[in-house]
């Protein structure tokens, strides 16, 4: 898209959300329930992304709702991710780019007005259970950040050993199947939770956050689980031996050295396949508590004034560019699900114009009829709630580290790394990014254009800043604190 087009949309979108705010009324304040997913990619069955995936009511809320099939996060990665979701500002205005600080930690940022204290400022009332920022910060905060507070996210019964010794050995990364009750699960709980918490009789309207660990490594599952996912028909990711050949050396530093294993490694220890059936057995059982609390809702009778929002943080490889988990800027690190239902939303639509996670904070103020907030970098999504084919001006920005950018549009996805090395891939034609474009003197107009959408501002490293950490001074890129020189080997290959 040229920038004449995107800004020619611009003044058409706004037509479209000043139409759509008169249309819904602006005194209405409908219930807000809340549904993030950890590490949950596109495979769901309404986003086809595994083709065996079985997701009923995560589709069910989509056939009643509008689906964003090309939405990305703004970071592959939890923190900064759900700290720019919630404080509805991008990765590199605020330098938070890794697993610490935490926001409210640092002097600029401390005061920001964060989604659910702005809908608590409007009179609702806010709670919050299980994983909606990382860690436990928001928890300690004495209530600034919700109102009240269910469990917290947790993994529940475990093993009583890791069932995977992986070359980096890490609690978390293992998977798996082994004999518990689901109930013991922790995701049980916060949905049985937010169940009980609807079905009482709180006051309207309220901000319900049901945040869930699955499909997070450890990815453990009851047999039952697995069974819908058999072994002898399991299809496993497409993957192409040579597809890091034309990807910049830089690419790699973005994941240099990670808990999760290569594809090298899964291929040798015979493990690929038991971690699909347990990337898909917990993405299958997260939906099943996804369904309790859809079914809450529709018992209660809130089905009509209440807008259900359902996102996860960031993609996850299981294989594809030849390694698994997360910290990459490809569509398998960026695109998730997020659907959109309620009152203002169309039924049963899909939006394919690129959505950022960014763009929940002001879509849900105007769904609820709220005064507009100040300072916000994403966009209302209403024009594309009301009408599916509305333009969108703007791309899907993903940053992980300074300075490293993806952009996604409706056609292109555009990588520029920091050392200036840059992709590009034609998604229409080659949807597993294969053939990078951007040696091609053919494209060189269109990454000229792509260009112009990278960010403007790329904060260096907030302080505190730990744990996958990427940075580039002066030509030397250092990983976790340690100068990776021109040739060292790729570890792990």
């Amino acid at each position: 898209m040229s920038c004449t087009s995107i800004r020619s949309a611009a003044a058409l979108s706004l037509l479209i959300i000043s139409l759509a705010s008169i249309a819904k009324g602006a005194d209405e304040h409908p219930n807000v329930v809340f549904i993030a997913i950890d590490d949950q990619n596109d495979w769901v069955g309404c986003l086809n992304g595994h083709p065996q995936a079985q997701t009923p009511h995560i589709d069910r809320l989509a056939a009643r709702g509008t689906l964003l099939t090309n939405a990305h996060c703004q970071s592959p990665l939890c923190n900064p991710s759900r700290t720019s979701l919630m404080t509805g500002l991008r990765p590199s205005t605020t330098g938070i780019y890794a697993l610490t600080p935490w926001f409210r930690n640092l002097d600029e940022w401390k005061d920001v007005i964060a989604l659910p204290q702005y809908f608590s400022q409007h009179g609702y009332r806010t709670y919050c259970g299980g994983k909606i920022y990382h860690g436990e910060n928001a928890r300690r905060s004495h209530g600034e950040e919700f109102d009240e507070f269910g469990p917290p996210a947790g993994v529940g019964a475990k093993p009583p050993h890791k069932l995977v010794e992986t070359p980096q050995p890490h609690p978390l990364v293992d998977w798996g199947v082994f004999d518990h009750r689901d109930e013991d699960k922790g995701d049980w709980q916060i949905a049985s939770w937010a169940v009980e918490t609807i079905e009482k009789d709180i006051p309207q309207p309220f901000f319900l956050a049901a945040g869930f660990f699955l499909p997070h490594v450890p990815c453990y599952a009851t047999q039952k689980w697995f069974d819908l996912y058999p072994e002898d028909s399991l299809l496993l990711p497409p993957v192409r031996r040579d597809d890091r050949d034309d990807t910049p050396r830089f690419s790699w530093y973005l994941h240099w050295k990670l808990p999760e294993p290569r594809l090298k490694f899964l291929e040798e220890a015979n493990q690929w396949k038991n971690l699909v059936r347990s990337y898909l057995a917990c993405t299958s059982f997260v939906d099943s508590q996804v369904g309790r609390i859809l079914d809450a809702v529709e018992r209660r009778g809130l089905t009509e004034n209440t807008v259900i929002v359902l996102w996860s943080d960031h993609g996850w490889h299981l294989g594809e560019k030849l390694i698994t988990g997360k910290n990459t800027l490809w569509d398998r690190g960026t695109r998730v699900p997020l659907i959109f239902a309620g009152p203002g939303v169309a039924s049963g639509a899909r939006c394919s114009q690129p959505a950022e996670l960014l763009d929940i904070y002001p879509t849900l103020v105007e769904l609820c009829g709220l005064s507009p907030k100040d300072g916000l970098e994403g966009h209302s999504l209403v024009p594309q709630l009301v009408h599916a084919n509305a333009p969108r001006p703007w791309p899907a920005i993903t940053t992980h580290n300074q300075n490293n950018h993806g952009i996604r549009t409706d056609r292109w996805r555009y990588i520029h790394y920091a050392d200036g090395s840059e992709e590009l891939y034609d998604m229409r034609s080659d949807p597993h990014e294969w053939e990078n474009l951007a040696a091609n003197p053919a494209y060189a107009k269109v990454i000229a254009e792509l260009r112009h959408l990278l960010p403007e501002v790329n904060a260096h490293a907030a302080p505190g800043s730990a744990h996958r950490v990427l940075l580039y001074d002066n030509g030397q890129p250092n990983w976790e604190g340690e100068d990776i020189a021109p040739d060292d080997p790729v570890p792990e290959l």
